[in-house]
């Protein structure tokens, strides 16, 4: 963290939020779908495919990510496309598996 005298205070409801958001990647699934989502957009169908997980648990983590708005969706017929929709958390997500790279 910095140093020095320019240190502001963080506010309760920052701190919160950034809990919640540590929460949302506290979640090895989660982690996973973020990591794909990351390269392309993908289906939900194509997500459980490649994670080895039923449709129904992979559309529960994605409701989970859309709630905390890390995740956005296109319908295209019955299906659901999703993307990443947080640029932060990506990078935030990048850092941490890089740094697991060099241990």
């Amino acid at each position: 963290m910095a140093k020095g005298k320019n240190v502001t205070n963080l506010s309760l409801e920052i701190a919160e939020r950034a809990a919640l958001t540590f929460k949302a990647l506290a979640d090895p699934t989660r982690i996973r779908i973020l990591h794909l989502l990351a390269q392309e957009e993908r289906s939900v169908t194509d997500l459980a495919e490649t994670l080895g997980l039923s449709q129904s648990a992979v559309s529960h983590q994605l409701a989970f990510l859309r709630s905390m708005r890390l995740v956005k969706y296109r319908r295209q017929g019955q299906s659901l496309f999703y993307t990443c929709d947080d640029d932060h958390v990506l990078t935030l997500l990048s850092q941490v598996l890089a740094h697991l790279e060099h241990e």
